[in-house]
């Protein structure tokens, strides 16, 4: 009899317990019928919209709930949407993330892209077109300079930084200085010839933005003549950078942050075609990462926001 109303004690408690996790994963479901997923604008919005697509699919079905892709404006618009809890997953850029974490942002990082080769970065170059007679930063003294945005790791603060070792001040060395909004922009603006150089982001001669927009035949001059990545010259690059992080609020329920985390880093196992499809089959599977991997780019990030403070 004892053991028996043991038992039956004891199933009463698994089964109630069980009650207790269905009703509060239905509690955080109630409260967000929907997760906002943004990425920063690198490139053209119907090109994030046609990659991101089966991902987001992917993701709706994996967490069980509807997952919209937000198209950001522009970094700041990542940052800002987390900081009013409006994006729930984001996708930054090493400096974009430091800068929101450095601005009381309340949002972790929990996976980092991964090249081919196993490692986690990638460098900022200065494209110049390859028939043009410069060679080195100095022979761009009083001409026109292509950046990406104030938040860009690759299009700006690690360009001025590299600037800055070599005693340059952008603003007072170049004749106009340009921000173009996106990576594709910063290239599109020196094949149109609006700038004469730009800084931007570089793993591999095939693994760039410059080498994707030349795959979907993006790039073309002024004439109308489609371009290759060998008609452009890298007259510098920087040190190594450490990859972006993909961060979901820190207020989000446990439940759901351990699905969403789960999600991305299964995602090349459980649906190898969505994940390739976002990195063009040029990355291996997310890693976990946490905020700490970024404290040098916060760094970073200060050291420019001295710097243009004082240079005025």
């Amino acid at each position: 009899m004892i053991k028996r109303r043991t038992l039956l004690a004891g199933m009463a408690g698994a089964a109630a317990l069980s009650t207790q996790r269905v009703a509060h994963a239905q509690s955080w479901k109630g409260q967000y019928p929907e997760i906002v997923y943004a990425v920063i604008p690198a490139e053209n919005a119907s090109g994030v919209a046609d990659r991101y697509a089966p991902f987001v699919e992917y993701l709706s079905r994996t967490i069980g709930t509807k997952v919209t892709l937000r198209l950001a404006s522009d970094y700041a618009a990542v940052i800002e949407g987390q900081r009013a809890g409006n994006i729930h997953i984001g996708y930054h850029g090493p400096a974009s993330f430091a800068r929101a974490l450095m601005t009381g942002v309340k949002a972790e990082a929990f996976a980092i892209d991964v090249n081919t080769d196993g490692t986690k970065g990638y460098n900022s170059v200065f494209y110049v077109r390859a028939e043009s007679p410069y060679k080195t930063i100095e022979d761009l003294k009083g001409k026109n300079i292509g950046f990406v945005d104030p938040n860009s790791t690759s299009g700006y603060n690690m360009p001025l930084y590299a600037l800055n070792k070599m005693g340059i001040t952008a603003e007072k060395y170049f004749a106009k200085v340009l921000m173009t909004g996106s990576h594709e922009n910063a290239v599109l603006a020196l094949t149109q010839g609006t700038v004469d150089v730009c800084a931007n982001a570089w793993t591999t001669d095939d693994d760039s933005y410059l080498a994707r927009m030349v795959t979907k035949g993006m790039v073309k001059d002024s004439t109308s003549k489609v371009l290759k990545v060998s008609d452009f010259r890298i007259i510098l690059k920087s040190d190594l950078i450490i990859n972006g992080p993909t961060t979901m609020l820190s207020t989000l329920p446990a439940e759901l942050k351990a699905l969403i985390r789960t999600a991305f880093l299964d995602a090349a196992k459980n649906d190898k075609a969505a994940f390739d499809r976002i990195m063009d089959g040029k990355a291996r599977p997310w890693e976990a990462v946490d905020n700490a991997a970024y404290d040098e780019t916060v760094k970073l990030v200060q050291f420019v926001d001295s710097m243009r403070k004082k240079n005025g």
